[in-house]
């Protein structure tokens, strides 16, 4: 019976194989993955990542469990990042933090799961909430801390689901709001209202360093998360002509495609077939879509409670773009609002949100390890 797991298993790499190979859907993590769970479920072969001695060993108890690569893929995603739409509309924070709902909502159903006989811990919860915020790197920094056992499964509902956010959210916009507010031309608002000021490189250079500052004073578990993302915002914005364009390079190409490899191989390495054939790997698939969903719609919720108080209204739409999955979900935004009215163009609004999650789901991130880590 064993022996019968660990093939389907390696079938199940193929598959992740054929995804990111033949369907481009997220190539850099599934193909490692794929592979990973290959390499791990060979029978006789011992190459698990938690079989001292192998190479997937190696990069699981120095890059996953030192919580390395998670932290370099942040540096390197912060390096792509910019915040320049957040800056510019600041109060559009709000919309990225109301999206992160999705999160609490999937503890409570990770715990509800208890009933059916699906046993999660209060910690296994927390870890696989993280979900909700569509943060592949959080997810794992996260399941890494509270529930290394349940690794695996929740990173590949985090980076599945993030390739899957049309499918997801096309439909949550759809339900959630009516034509006419989808039509709703912020172009034509901002005309009436007035454009908010250009934002300036030094505002932009200052942006990452007082966020920082901020945000790890009050969240410090989060500190190794952010401080990496905006850390690879910094030298982005740096405009030192030699030095920044050689950093930046290194951060957005080498050290990001790299560290999402070997982290992709790692993650692949701990998914054992008597480890994955289990109820609750089940649970977090199924909460994983669930939580997608919930944090997409409660942006949206966020922007209608928003237009009840407020003379210049915003496309609901908009608060969709709360989840951190960047920057897929802001252009579901701007294809849903161009669908409704070509004029209109969302993406400038979505992208501060969309940038905004990334920060707030480390942020909740924090908040958990902070509560059950001290």
């Amino acid at each position: 019976m064993e022996s019968v797991l660990m093939f389907c298993m390696i079938f199940i790499g193929l598959i992740l194989i054929f995804l990111g190979a033949k369907k481009r859907v997220e190539p850099l993590l599934l193909l490692p993955i794929g592979f990973g769970m290959i390499m791990a479920n060979i029978p006789g072969a011992e190459q698990s990542s938690l079989d001292d001695g192998c190479i997937l060993s190696f990069f699981y108890q120095h890059g996953i469990k030192t919580v390395v690569l998670p932290c370099l893929i942040f540096f390197g995603i912060g390096a792509h990042t910019d915040f320049g739409p957040l800056i510019r509309n600041p109060r559009l924070i709000f919309f990225g933090a109301a999206a992160q709902a999705g999160i609490f909502v999937t503890i409570l159903g990770a715990l509800g799961l208890n009933y059916l006989g699906i046993d999660f811990t209060l910690m296994e919860a927390a870890a696989t909430g993280i979900i909700g915020g569509a943060d592949g790197p959080t997810s794992i920094f996260t399941a890494t801390k509270l529930a290394p056992d349940l690794l695996g499964p929740i990173s590949i509902a985090a980076y599945s689901y993030m390739a899957l956010v049309p499918l997801i959210q096309k439909p949550v916009g759809l339900f959630f709001t009516s034509s006419t507010q989808r039509k709703i031309n912020m172009k034509e608002m901002d005309r009436q209202f007035g454009v908010p000021g250009n934002v300036t490189p030094l505002k932009k250079f200052l942006f990452p360093i007082f966020s920082v500052l901020i945000a790890c004073i009050l969240v410090p578990t989060a500190t190794p998360l952010l401080g990496m993302l905006l850390f690879g915002n910094l030298i982005k914005e740096t405009k030192l002509v030699v030095v920044d364009r050689r950093m930046v390079e290194v951060a957005r190409d080498t050290i990001l495609n790299a560290s999402t490899i070997i982290l992709g191989l790692a993650i692949g390495g701990t998914m054992e077939a008597d480890k994955f054939f289990q109820f609750k790997t089940i649970g977090i698939l199924v909460l994983g879509v669930v939580a997608f969903a919930i944090g997409s719609a409660s942006g949206i919720i966020g922007v209608h409670i928003h237009n009840i108080f407020a003379k210049k209204k915003i496309n609901p739409l908009i608060g969709m773009a709360g989840v951190s999955a960047v920057p897929m979900s802001a252009r579901v935004v701007q294809d849903m609002g161009v669908h409704e009215d070509p004029n209109n163009n969302l993406l400038q609004y979505a992208m501060a949100p969309n940038v905004a999650g990334v920060i707030g789901s480390a942020v909740a991130a924090g908040f958990l390890l902070r509560f059950f880590m001290g």
